[in-house]
């Protein structure tokens, strides 16, 4: 073994690691440990690779006197410290001159080393010189390729293995430097000085006489993850030729449609079987292997972590966990909370034709294929025929909450990953796809005019992937999600490892019962006014925005009050005792009222008025700044009687669930609190109602009362706050736009910009700012928990889904998150992890 600063020989005993040689050097080591047939290696580290970017090559002429034997034939490989953030392709044969080709002429035959040397020549001018591929694509031989050579770079093809090598390894070093390769890399996640390192490893020649050529094979499915052999071998061949070349390779396992290596050379086939049982004992993971058989002899080249979807990586490494090979808690670390999300949802299927037309934000994942509709109303009818449709919008607005719960998916010109339309999509599971670039979409016209200006109409079939924001012309077809074992094990793993809860947002029996499924524990977000949009009800909330007293005004809350209770009902009873967090109504009441055209006149022949009477009290109600102005508390103490009716149906149902010997002790949560006064005056109410309801009804029940914290002052006043509150949930949508002063609506039309530009390192919507935002999450918990040590705090904005918000959360010592239903697996993984990460002061 030779080990110099600059390089290192590849022996069981070397000093090869993978954070300074390179993942593929280090595995390469660990094959050689396997006493697997390798062929000799020499790995070069980071710092050596970064001097030969700079023009400093190291010591050639005795790292080539590392190989033995005649011909001196090398490959060059890159090794980075991350397989993901990629590196330069291989090089292969270098060291081909004439006396190599006159070499394996004698021993090969003229044809197999006018094939090699032709390949070199071809590989080294456009991969290494970067020449044109044109003019060498009529050489047919090795001379009319060193001829074109020549030509094009004016002086002789190279016939000393020392330059060549150089050129290969300054032409692979400076490739990783430059600025393509650098963007790539960091958009994998890569850090900027991320480096890389080469190996240098004799060739195993797959062109030799009788049964030699090369492969690749995986154990595995790549879309399943079930044990099954896969792969190609191609005799006469060399690298990747098989899986470049499929229609020519022959399978690896028996198959009626063709031969077969476990045929051809049944001892090799088992000998590949057993390098990939001690794989993955081994190495502790599902490895895809590449393979040279010479003359009947095995050798193996690389061996990488196999390629495989979502659904597989967790099928593998629950397997793997099973089988005693690696601990529960790392096959939780090594599932990526984003991937997880995919399995969720049905995906387009990987090998299907995409004819994309345009793209936009991916903001809620899944992919659904349907006919186009614009409108709320054409949803419910396609819904009646079972015709799956996409709702498309210029951007929605609450009043579409109908059509988007009839779609199989929702786009929209408008809006970014934390407009309405993203959020209710998530919420619902539906993919979605907003801020389309280039689409004009017209309400009246029914049409969907594409950026090179064709025209798409009402009843067009598109498909869209809201995992990608690709919108693609046509039904595109998709694969089911596959919630399976394996994915139950993951996630009773992460439930026994994680210490911060998970509960989810959820406004319907359905949101309730999906998060049940997922294992939630409990609701931290109930959204009432979502359950006024059934049209049923819808009618009956506009009859009480438009009473013209107290006493009319009751009479619609009246009937309202028994389908409020019959939802809290529902939900009580399927939680089974766990907590239900329900915030008292929101959104500003014009919110609850149609635009312009037929709903106007619907609105008032159900109201027996003129429709000049309605157009203008529904004009008079309309807000400068609707975020800003009478919602939530403000409107419970301006239109008491709402908040009042809400506070009895959670007290009845309370009483009616718990007397069937349901405990349950409800959450009543505040919107838009700003001051101790507004809690002192909402809780005043609110105890009177559930007195009235003990002595109504003869049940003994408790309740808890908090408050949203969504505005600043909420965070900065949180300490008096607490004191009448038992709980402080932040909400970081609301709070995030006033801390920032931007609509989270409209910011995907700049906040692309401004992240490009370094402004904010990401979009704050998406990934809770953890030095504005974030801070004030601090201030007000530790501003309430020196009130009230006992308090629970939370968060649940759309951030509780956020695999980075959960850690930061959990570091803060919240007690949970809430999030989405569909987000709860990926947010219990989240935490998992976060745990995991905390408990090894290593990481």
């Amino acid at each position: 073994m030779l080990d110099t600063p600059r390089f290192t020989e590849i022996t069981p005993t070397a000093d090869i690691r993978g954070d300074r040689h390179g993942k593929r050097a280090k595995c390469l080591q660990r094959l050689v440990r396997m006493d697997l047939p390798v062929p000799q290696t020499v790995a070069l580290p980071f710092d050596t690779v970064r001097e030969i970017a700079e023009g400093a090559l190291p010591d050639l002429s005795t790292l080539i006197g590392i190989f033995d034997g005649e011909p001196r034939l090398l490959s060059v490989r890159s090794s980075s410290e991350t397989p993901d953030w990629g590196g330069p392709g291989a090089v292969l044969n270098i060291g081909m001159n004439d006396a190599a080709h006159a070499w394996l002429s004698n021993t090969l035959g003229d044809r197999v080393a006018d094939a090699l040397y032709l390949r070199f020549i071809r590989s080294y001018a456009i991969e290494v010189m970067r020449l044109d591929e044109a003019p060498f694509d009529t050489a047919t031989t090795p001379l009319e390729a060193r001829t074109v050579f020549e030509e094009e770079m004016d002086e002789p093809f190279p016939q000393d293995i020392a330059t060549q090598l150089g050129a290969v390894l300054r032409a692979m070093a400076r490739a990783w430097e430059g600025t393509s390769a650098r963007l790539l890399r960091q958009a994998q996640g890569a850090p900027a000085d991320a480096g890389l390192g080469l190996v240098v490893q004799r060739m195993a020649q797959g062109m030799g006489p009788g049964q030699s050529g090369s492969g690749v094979v995986q154990f595995v499915d790549p879309q399943t993850g079930a044990p099954q052999v896969t792969g190609r071998y191609l005799g006469q061949a060399m690298g990747r030729d098989a899986i470049r070349q499929p229609d020519k390779a022959m399978f690896l396992t028996r198959d009626p449609r063709g031969p077969s290596l476990e045929e051809l050379l049944p001892e090799v086939y088992a000998e590949l079987l057993e390098v990939g049982a001690r794989c993955r004992t081994r190495l502790r993971e599902e490895m895809q292997v590449e393979f040279t058989i010479d003359q009947g002899r095995l050798a193996v080249l690389d061996a990488v972590r196999c390629p495989r979807d979502a659904r597989a990586d967790v099928a593998i490494v629950t397997a793997l966990a099973r089988d005693g090979i690696i601990p529960r808690a790392e096959a939780v670390s090594r599932i990526a909370p984003a991937a997880l999300a995919r399995l969720l949802h049905r995906q387009i299927d990987p090998d299907a034709r995409r004819d994309v037309i345009a793209s936009g934000v991916a903001a809620s994942p899944g992919a659904a294929s349907g006919k186009l509709v614009f409108d709320p109303a054409a949803a419910q009818a396609s819904l009646s025929r079972d015709e799956p449709c996409i709702l498309v919008r210029r951007e929605t607005t609450p009043d579409d909450v109908r059509g988007m719960h009839a779609a199989d998916g929702i786009l929209t010109e408008r809006g970014g990953t934390t407009s309405h339309a993203a959020v209710i999509a998530r919420g619902l599971g539906l993919p979605c796809v907003t801020g389309a670039t280039g689409l004009r979409i017209s309400d009246r016209a029914r049409t969907v005019t594409l950026p090179g200006g064709a025209i798409l109409r009402e009843g067009d079939e598109i498909t869209i992937d809201g995992s990608s924001g690709e919108v693609m012309r046509g039904t595109v077809p998709t694969r089911e999600p596959a919630l399976d074992d394996s994915f139950r094990d993951l996630m009773a793993w992460s439930d026994a490892i994680r210490d911060i809860g998970v509960r989810a947002n959820a406004d319907t029996l359905a949101d309730a019962t999906l998060a049940r499924g997922f294992g939630v524990d409990g609701i931290g977000l109930c959204r009432t006014e979502h359950m006024f949009f059934d049209p049923a009800r819808l009618t009956v909330m506009r009859e009480m925005i438009f009473a013209e007293g107290p006493e009319d005004r009751a009479a619609a809350l009246e009937r309202l009050l028994p389908m409020q209770r019959a939802d809290f009902t529902d939900l009580f009873r399927l939680m089974d005792g766990l907590p239900v967090c329900i915030r008292l109504l929101d959104p500003p009441l014009h919110e609850f009222l149609p635009g312009e055209g037929e709903g106007t006149r619907a609105l008032a022949a159900a109201l027996d008025r003129p429709l000049s009477e309605v157009k203008s009290r529904i004009s008079a109600m309309q807000e400068y700044n609707p975020m800003l102005g009478m919602r939530g508390v403000r409107l419970g103490i301006a239109v008491p009687e709402i908040y009042e009716m809400q506070a009895r149906a959670i007290f009845e149902a309370t009483a009616t669930v718990q007397s069937e010997g349901t405990p349950i002790v409800p959450e009543i949560m505040i919107p838009l609190v700003t001051a101790r006064r507004e809690v002192e005056l909402v809780r005043r109410r609110i105890e009177g109602i559930a007195a009235a309801v003990r002595h109504e009804t003869g049940v003994a029940f408790e309740f808890k009362l908090g408050v949203m914290v969504e505005t600043p002052r909420a965070a900065l006043r949180a300490g008096e706050i607490a004191e009448t509150s038992a709980f402080l949930s932040f909400g970081t949508n609301d709070l995030t736009q006033m801390t920032y002063g931007l609509s989270r609506d409209d910011a995907g039309r700049f906040m692309s910009a401004y992240v490009n530009e370094g402004v904010y390192p990401e979009d704050p919507f998406g990934t809770l700012d953890v030095d504005g935002v974030g801070e004030l999450l601090l201030l007000g918990a530790a501003r309430g928990r020196q009130v009230r040590p006992d308090i629970t705090i939370s968060l649940c904005g759309e951030h509780g889904g956020n695999p980075e918000s959960i850690a930061f959360c959990r570091l803060a010592g919240f007690d949970y998150v809430s999030c989405s239903p569909f987000r709860v697996p990926v947010a219990k993984l989240a935490a998992a992890q976060a745990t995991l990460l905390a408990s090894d002061p290593a990481k």
